[in-house]
């Protein structure tokens, strides 16, 4: 994940708390925030990639499967 991305996060988080944003600010805020979940969701889907489940008989399954 870009850090730059994740800072810029942060400062019209913290604008928008101390004095407000404008129409132009919250749009950008909006179009970061739409990124950052976009990663954040491709993240947790490789990683269920790699989780497996163990059934009641011993057979094991990728999770997805199961």
């Amino acid at each position: 994940m870009d850090k730059k991305l994740i800072e810029r996060i942060n400062e019209l988080a913290k604008k928008k708390r101390e004095t407000g944003l404008n129409e132009e600010e919250q749009k950008e805020q909006k179009e970061l925030y739409k990124i950052y979940l976009g990663e954040i969701r491709a993240q947790f889907s490789q990683t269920l990639d790699n989780v497996s489940i163990q059934e009641n008989d011993g057979n094991v399954v990728p999770f997805k499967e199961a």
